[in-house]
């Protein structure tokens, strides 16, 4: 899979985990260690490996696995994909790393979910309850 398709498909997989603030930054223009980072912020470290551990099933499904995987922290996860490099950062890390300012130089493009479709719901029907009808036998 080529680098630009590969950072694609990480971001999707990472807002799939409900990972969220997806940056792509592209560095080819920079350096040869790698074509891309792909950066994403996660609320929890639950979350930090359960992006990290859906990316990886999701590429793996594809024939992709990383050639180095760093989880050595709970606060930052780094799967090195040799041509994409994936940051995963707790919220509260990621602005002591400020990877973007590091890399200001890079053309940086931001991932957005795509938004939820909204189900169209036809106006409610209003029943009316009529009364019972009343039914006397008559006696004659």
């Amino acid at each position: 899979m080529k680098s630009p398709m590969l950072s694609k498909k990480i971001a999707e997989l990472i807002l799939a985990k409900k990972g969220y603030d997806v940056v792509v930054m592209d560095l080819r223009s920079l350096t040869s260690v790698t074509d891309f980072f792909v950066v994403c912020s996660a609320d929890s470290d639950v979350q930090i490996k359960a992006i990290a551990g859906g990316v990886e099933d999701g590429l793996e499904a594809k024939g992709v696995t990383p050639w180095k995987k760093e989880y050595g922290s709970t606060n930052w996860v780094l799967l090195d994909y040799v041509d994409v490099v994936l940051h995963i950062f707790h919220k509260n890390t990621r602005s002591f790393y400020n990877l973007e300012k590091l890399w200001g130089d890079a053309e940086i493009r931001h991932v957005k979910d795509a938004p939820k479709p909204t189900l169209k719901r036809s106006p409610r029907k209003l029943r009316v309850r009529k009364k019972p009808v009343s039914r006397k036998t008559a006696v004659s």
